[in-house]
């Protein structure tokens, strides 16, 4: 599985979705993913990846992890998995 493809699912079962619903232009507000879900999705995300993810969930607009979009959580996640390599 993509990397891509694993998060998009991450975030699909935290939204009570399928991936098939999720686009990568979707803001996680689009999807219905409030705090709770996102801190999970995070934590899902570094579990699935071996990954620690920069993320502040007390002040998520000063962290360096894009969550703009399902697409920029998507380029970081990967960007982070390269830099492990």
């Amino acid at each position: 599985m993509s990397i891509q493809n694993k998060v998009i699912a991450i975030i699909a079962e935290q939204a009570l979705l399928t991936p098939e619903d999720i686009a990568l232009d979707n803001t996680l507000e689009e999807l219905g993913i409030d705090s709770l879900a996102l801190v999970e999705s995070i934590f899902a995300i570094e579990e699935a990846f071996d990954i620690n993810v920069p993320f502040n969930a007390n002040d998520p607009s000063e962290s360096e992890f894009d969550i703009s979009s399902v697409g920029s959580i998507v380029k970081a996640v990967e960007t982070l998995v390269k830099e492990q390599a």
